[in-house]
């Protein structure tokens, strides 16, 4: 393999090979004469096309097909955003080819396409794609996994390679990260009201939900959307709110609220003090980004919440839009009023400050982070990583949620807040809820309000849930087909899984007990290898419909959309 390193004139750069098996590690060199703002630079090679079909990262959506060079699929990854992994993988979810960069902070770039005149795949990896501090001298190595094995193992030892070669070990999960939660933003949104959030918990908990999650509105009692108000983080919109919380938890919940970290709005009471300490502006120059690069930021965002878990006894932070720091205008030019002239250093920096102050106060404190800032730098912060907002969309939800699990290790994973109509079916809701079943669930309906069969369902799935929440969520998750968005997905540990079937309708099975569920829109499974085993079907109210002895060793089965089948 010839591998060629390429950057701007002045630069020094070199790189160094090392193969073990058919795994390649570049190790790359830059260096300077004098310290300067990082010119991008980037390692470049060819490869044979050998089956490859489809590629993954971490944050594309839906759009996983091959491209050719001029227009390459590429995975960008900063602290704050995105993970520095990329994987090219075969019609039968073989590795191929897996890139990964052992530093997750700096601004990063991997691009695959095809070559159209060698019907080659072209594979570049680029460094400091955005401005970064001024530096003299740098080091990283790119990790290269050809090994002939399924995709998912060779994504988990890539993170398995964050964290015990490039030492970044995630941040300890407490366990309640780990047990199903009541989002109030998509049932609520700004209008929150004390007396209503409280009849919420009390059906929360009677749902078999153990954490309330407060969400945008309690610092505003502007209902109109946007973040104009954003800022004082105030509670004038539950102005009772350590009241609230201690409500709440002689329930037996635990509680955790949102904050939107970078946002600074324009009618804000801090508006004036800290207009000139931001990155940029939207929403009509209504909103700011504020610039962590500055100390007195980083202390103005630590001081709430410090206040918020040590003040008002809150169990957990939802700190959202962290992707939302980024270079604006200014391109990184440094000035004597910043501390950090590096933006990803600056965050970073904010979000030790924060671990350190809240850790302090309650070693068990829960932080949500929602994608794309999933990589495996900011997971040293979080214990929570949720996938990004899909209202009523399972086919979104399931994707994130795996695709966040195939690559965050031991941290937990969440499912976007589920919610549906009072006038959907219960059968259309199961499909929601069988899409999240390899993460922890998060719901968002007003449970007044839900029909007693939608709460029979929802009952049906959490204790299927708590039942199976070890291999659910510590089981070993292989997903098949990522190209269309997966066909299927299971769980396996101990001899037991959990699998659930989107597009395929077979379960090849090899475990001793397990049970499948349905999400094809058909209205059965095919059951391969369990003669001789007994089996029970349920629908998705878990009301059951048939039960017996596999006679033969493929059988079809009844079961209905959101339906289960459990076989030992």
């Amino acid at each position: 393999m010839k591998y060629e390193i390429f950057g701007a004139e002045g630069v020094s750069l070199s790189f160094e090979e090392s193969t073990f098996g058919e795994i390649t590690y570049i190790k790359v060199k830059m260096s300077t004469d004098t310290p300067e703002v990082p010119k991008q630079f980037y390692v470049e090679w060819l490869e044979c096309v050998r089956e490859n079909f489809s590629f993954w990262g971490p944050n594309m959506g839906t759009l996983r097909h091959l491209a050719p060079d001029w227009g390459a699929r590429t995975t960008d990854a900063r602290i704050a955003s995105g993970a520095p992994v990329h994987a090219v993988i075969s019609n039968e979810n073989m590795n191929r080819t897996t890139i990964a960069i052992s530093d997750p902070k700096i601004p990063t770039r991997i691009s695959t396409g095809v070559d159209e005149k060698k019907a080659e795949m072209r594979y570049k990896v680029a460094f400091f794609t955005n401005p970064t501090t001024p530096i003299d001298s740098y080091e990283a190595t790119i990790r290269i996994d050809r090994r002939n094995i399924n995709y998912c193992d060779a994504l988990r030892d890539a993170t398995k390679w964050w964290e015990t070669d490039c030492g970044y070990e995630s941040a300890p999960v407490p366990e309640s990260a780990r047990y199903p939660m009541d989002s109030l933003w998509y049932s609520f949104h700004q209008d929150l009201d004390f007396d209503e959030v409280i009849k919420e918990c009390r059906l929360a908990k009677l749902q078999g939900l153990d954490t309330v999650i407060i969400d945008d509105g309690w610092q505003t009692t502007d209902t109109g959307g946007g973040y104009a108000y954003c800022g004082d983080w105030q509670p004038i919109g539950l102005p009772r709110i350590a009241e609230l919380v201690e409500n709440i938890h002689g329930m037996g919940l635990k509680v955790i609220l949102w904050f939107s970290v970078p946002f600074l709005g324009k009618y804000s009471d801090s508006f004036e003090e800290f207009k000139d300490l931001t990155l940029y502006s939207f929403f009509d120059d209504t909103v700011y980004v504020l610039d962590p690069r500055y100390k007195k930021v980083r202390e103005y965002l630590c001081a709430f919440y410090t206040k918020a878990v040590g003040e008002w006894k809150l169990d957990g932070l939802k700190l959202d839009f962290i992707d939302s720091f980024c270079l604006g205008n200014d391109e990184g030019k440094p000035t004597h009023l910043r501390d950090y002239q590096s933006l990803e250093d600056a965050v970073e920096a904010l979000m030790e400050d924060v671990k350190c102050a809240i850790s302090a106060i309650d070693p068990d404190v829960m932080v949500e982070f929602r994608q794309s800032y999933i990589g495996p730098a900011i997971r040293k912060y979080g214990n929570m990583l949720r996938a990004g907002d899909c209202p009523c969309d399972p086919m979104a939800n399931r994707r994130s949620i795996i695709d966040l699990r195939l690559i965050s290790g031991r941290t937990a994973v969440h499912s976007d807040m589920l919610m549906w109509s009072v006038h959907d079916t219960v059968e259309s809701i199961s499909l929601q809820l069988a899409s999240v079943l390899f993460s922890v669930p998060q719901i968002s309906v007003r449970l007044d309000r839900i029909t007693e069969e939608q709460k029979k369902t929802l009952s049906h799935y959490l204790d299927f849930w708590r039942a199976n929440r070890e291999v659910l969520l510590d089981g070993t998750l292989y997903a098949s087909n990522p190209g269309t968005v997966y066909s299927k997905a299971y769980c396996e540990k101990d001899g037991r899984a959990v699998c659930v079937n989107y597009e395929d309708p077979t379960v090849q099975s090899h475990w001793e007990s397990f049970t499948a569920v349905n999400c094809t829109g058909k209205s059965f499974l095919y059951i391969e290898n369990c003669g001789g085993k007994s089996y029970k079907a349920v629908n998705c109210m878990g009301e059951t419909l048939c039960e017996g002895v596999f006679a033969t060793d493929l059988e079809k089965i009844p079961v209905p959309r959101g339906g289960m089948v459990s076989v030992k």
